[in-house]
């Protein structure tokens, strides 16, 4: 039921659901009403006391109650009625409908995944891809109206989700990435950077950011590392440059027996610090979840764009409808004040 379309002097305004919804901008002056009681039990209790009395010898059987002697009653309870709309208009009831409105220029941001044989290595649990793909999902749920885009590559590189704001779609991708994805065996982080850049090249973001991921040196790919991060800075385009991984010997698999098996590992991070330098972005080097998290948490800060909030505000004042009863109330007290009602006896 739309209140503006009900009339003043209907009940609905002092049902217990109508007046629990209101926004009272004074409410300090609803204390007042317990002052009404107090006011007409003052006035009793001076009209008991100072009243002049008129003794009149009756029997007991003589005196009657007469029912219209309760009608005097009845202007003061209106009077107090008065009193408490009045009271009720000045505390201003409101209903406030508020909209607000979020909106950013947002940043075009790639995420660059090594899905290389190596990344199988379960110096992380499960493993180094698994690890970074909930990583890459958590970072995907905190970023506001910026366009996110995902490439793979391990012998080859090729773009997994163009930038897009649809975050759900983008995340079925990221679960998507597996080591199927690319037959040819390798890391070509060149041809990755080169793939993420093509994508990157024609946005008109005043914020460009690529995050490459990586467990490995290059070894695959037509094109040079430190070549394909200079096209990308021609571009603007700030990267950071993450090394996944622990050194020394890390658990890959089992044995016949069902034991980890352990392979050395090694990663020369010359070429991963290079590219960050030259992409005007950081270099980070992680060996656990935990400092994966924190990379990506730390990215997520840096490369965060102004949120701009405009607020729309709505207030209706219903105070007339309160004030209105008590107009019409009181003209009914003036109107009663002239008939007999005032003229009972008030013993």
């Amino acid at each position: 039921m739309e209140s503006n379309q009900i009339t003043w002097f209907s009940s609905y305004w002092f049902t217990k659901d109508r007046l629990e919804t209101f926004d009272w901008q004074n409410t300090l002056w609803l204390y007042a009403l317990i002052l009404i009681p107090l006011i007409f039990l003052f006035r009793w209790l001076m009209r008991r006391l100072y009243n002049q009395k008129l003794p009149i010898a009756l029997n007991k059987e003589n005196v009657k109650n007469d029912a219209l002697s309760f009608l005097r009653f009845i202007p003061p309870i209106i009077m107090s009625a008065v009193m408490a709309l009045v009271i009720l208009a000045l505390a201003r009831p409101q209903t406030t409908d508020e909209q607000i409105e979020q909106w950013s220029e947002g940043i075009d941001i790639m995420m660059v995944i090594d899905i290389s044989e190596s990344m199988q290595i379960q110096d992380f649990q499960p493993n180094r891809l698994e690890s970074a793909k909930e990583v890459a999902r958590n970072f995907v749920k905190g970023r506001f109206q910026d366009r996110i885009g995902l490439v793979v590559f391990s012998g080859d590189a090729y773009s997994r989700s163009p930038l897009t704001t649809d975050y759900e779609l983008l995340n079925t991708y990221i679960d998507g990435i597996d080591f199927s994805l690319i037959e040819n065996r390798g890391t070509a982080i060149g041809s990755a950077l080169a793939v993420g850049t093509n994508r990157l090249r024609e946005s008109e973001s005043e914020s460009k950011v690529m995050i490459l991921l990586s467990d490995g040196d290059n070894t695959a790919g037509n094109i040079d590392p430190i070549t394909a991060a200079k096209l990308a800075a021609a571009y603007n385009i700030t990267i950071y440059s993450i090394a996944i991984g622990k050194e020394g010997k890390v658990p890959f698999g089992q044995d016949f027996f069902g034991r980890p098996r352990y392979v050395e590992n090694t990663l020369d991070e010359t070429n991963l610090r290079e590219i960050a330098k030259i992409g005007n972005g950081k270099f980070y080097r992680v060996s656990d979840k935990a400092a994966l998290e924190a990379v990506f948490n730390q990215i997520d800060q840096l490369e965060k764009v102004e949120i701009k909030e405009t607020r729309y505000k709505d207030t209706l004042d219903y105070y007339y409808i309160y004030l209105q009863w008590a107009i019409a109330l009181f003209l009914f007290w003036l109107f009663i004040k002239t008939t007999f009602l005032s003229n009972l006896l008030l013993d």
